[in-house]
């Protein structure tokens, strides 16, 4: 009885230190196996999501939403795509300066 215990606490041993933390947001892949370069017309675009590098994925992440529901990942190395992507954060960073600041 004794032998079945020690391999059975031994697997529970790796299987516990194998897996990944839990957490809400964690995702140890890139959200986008597959990215798309053809051009999404900009009235199709509902909105963008941008997933910065990091440990979970080695490139930058451009996920757009589109006005069907559906969501594409888009090829971040795509001239359009960082075209968009630049005009998206400009349009952002002047949105941002254009909130009058309440002095109390």
């Amino acid at each position: 009885m004794k032998l079945c215990i020690l391999p059975i606490l031994g697997t529970l041993i790796v299987l516990v230190n194998g897996m990944p933390p839990i957490s809400r947001d964690f995702n140890a892949h890139c959200r986008c196996p597959q990215v798309e370069s053809r051009i999404i017309p900009p009235e199709s675009l509902k909105s963008l999501k941008l997933v910065p590098e990091g440990p979970h994925c080695a490139e930058i992440e451009v996920i757009a939403g589109l006005t069907s529901g559906e969501k594409i990942c888009l090829n971040p190395r795509s001239a359009w795509v960082k075209k968009l992507v630049h005009f998206v954060l400009e349009k952002q960073l002047h949105k941002k300066q254009a909130i009058p600041k309440n002095k109390a």
